[in-house]
């Protein structure tokens, strides 16, 4: 056998053997993946291997020595961060679309799913017609929605923005408590992350308007100009959701671009009961969601929709490329006859979903979605999500009914803060903090901890398609006992 060749067939067989050892994982009966690390790390360190071993040897080392330390994130007491593990379904697909159509492009099946998902994806969460893009996470979706937010601006000053560069400095407004990436996405389009004008917030974590209203007053009469107004609808420390309507009215007052991060809590408009806190969804002029977050998709799905597409093609479209040139479609200056058309799934790159962000090389992430969507249904998504905004309810209930715990705010969708506090302890944060770091030493409950109004916060986050409503009691109960354990 040559050196240089790699299996490329028995899929079936060697997804089996890698199967059972991914459902032994699942079982989570293994200890943290740090307490063995010493000996993993071992095991791994080694110099590029200049000869191979063979797939065989590959897969043993994958099922004995790293799947069985892989990450707690798929655990069910797991409500740290806000991702979560796939769906079985998820890892199907997202394996399939590896194997069969590894680019988004050409006229596939696959390819056809991606458009066909956004459009479901904008449907179920009551986004008019909005069309989409999909992208690796959050970061790039707002990047995104940013990018046409800046070409919309400077169009109106009558300056194509992305060809010829920025000429003047714009302002972007969203509340103290919005996510990091809309800083970054600022400062990596040359915008500047101090350009972001932090808008204060209510006890709650609900950007305030009159607060808005008067930063974006003095900033007009300044001569500033103003680029886009950022919701939340969910932020990532509380869930709470900014208050959309007014926001939106205010933007469409001044022209000024909308738009609302809906990374983690855009799928709570599923929830009627809290239905109305999406009240001026429909205004926006940009949406975010990441289905790899409460969709339980495989992480690296994003999606980015706005109201006109064209204008994102605007924004990054490439400059002509001559290895792009391959297809029928993208050759004008050579027409085919309509028989010659379209005669090979190569013949077309299908939707140019490539001029609409700044990924050329993508995978299929449509597939995942479709599979999950296809699965359960809206009505299945709408039973999970309501499902995780009950056990935010549930936690926030036990909270109140104890007197050592104290609740820091009603959960609105999915996450509620709370913390251990006694009349005898001094320092609540750095005790909340110990109690913390030894509950995740236990390993069974996993959540994180953030501050609401100075105060260090235990904060569960549920999300996972596992996690039911017994990991609600048992995290309560244990950080009851430990908080008990550690008092002086």
């Amino acid at each position: 056998m040559k050196e240089d060749r790699a299996e490329t067939e028995h899929i079936e067989h060697y997804l089996t053997r890698i199967g059972k050892a991914l459902d032994t994982f699942l079982h989570f009966d293994h200890e943290d993946a740090l307490c063995p690390s010493a000996t993993w790390q071992k095991d791994l360190s080694e110099q590029v291997p200049q000869q191979g071993v063979g797939i065989d040897n590959v897969i043993e080392i994958l099922n004995n020595t790293i799947i069985p330390n892989g990450s707690a994130i798929v655990k069910p007491g797991f409500t740290a961060y806000i991702t979560t593990g796939a769906t079985t379904v998820a890892v199907l697909a997202n394996t399939a679309a590896s194997v069969a159509s590894p680019q988004r492009y050409t006229q596939t099946a696959f390819n056809y799913l991606e458009e066909l998902s956004l459009d479901w994806l904008a449907d179920m969460f009551y986004l008019n017609n909005m069309k989409g893009v999909y992208s690796s996470g959050g970061s790039v979706a707002n990047l995104i929605a940013l990018g046409g937010a800046r070409q919309f601006t400077f169009e109106k000053l009558g300056i194509d923005v992305a060809a010829e560069g920025i000429t003047k400095p714009v302002t972007v407004y969203a509340s103290s408590e919005c996510h990091h990436t809309i800083q970054r996405s600022m400062g990596v389009l040359g915008l500047g992350r101090r350009n972001v004008v932090s808008i204060d917030t209510d006890p709650q974590g609900r950007l305030l308007m009159d607060d808005l209203k008067q930063k974006l007053e003095r900033d007009l009469s300044q001569g500033k100009i103003p680029m886009a107004i950022v919701a939340s609808a969910g932020t990532t420390n509380r869930g709470a959701i900014d208050p959309l309507f007014a926001m939106g009215t205010l933007a469409r007052e001044h022209g000024i671009w909308f738009h609302v991060d809906g990374a983690y809590g855009l799928p709570g408009i599923l929830d009627e009961r809290v239905q109305r806190h999406y009240k001026g969804l429909e205004l926006a002029d940009s949406v975010i969601t990441d289905p790899h977050k409460w969709l339980g998709a495989s992480v690296g799905i994003a999606a980015t929709f706005v109201n006109d597409r064209e204008l994102l093609a605007r924004a990054f479209t490439q400059e002509p490329a001559d290895y792009l040139e391959g297809s029928v479609e993208s050759a004008p200056d050579n027409p085919l006859s309509e028989s010659q058309q379209l005669q090979h799934s190569l013949d077309s790159f299908g939707i140019p979903f490539f001029d609409y962000s700044v990924e050329l090389s993508a995978p299929c992430r449509g597939v995942v979605v479709w599979s999950m969507l296809k699965e359960i249904g809206v009505q299945g998504m709408r039973e999970r999500i309501k499902r995780h905004n009950d056990m935010a309810t549930q936690t926030a209930q036990l909270i109140q009914d104890h007197p050592q715990l104290e609740l820091l705010g009603s959960p609105e969708l999915s996450i509620c803060c709370f913390r251990f506090n006694d009349p005898q302890i001094e320092d609540l944060n750095a005790f909340n903090q110990r109690l913390h770091r030894q509950l995740i030493r236990e390993n069974c409950y996993l959540p994180s901890t953030t501050k609401v109004n100075g105060k260090l916060a235990i904060r569960p986050c549920y999300l996972g398609a596992r996690t039911e409503s017994k990991h609600v009691i048992g995290l309560v109960e244990d950080v009851v006992r430990i908080g008990r354990s550690l008092m002086p």
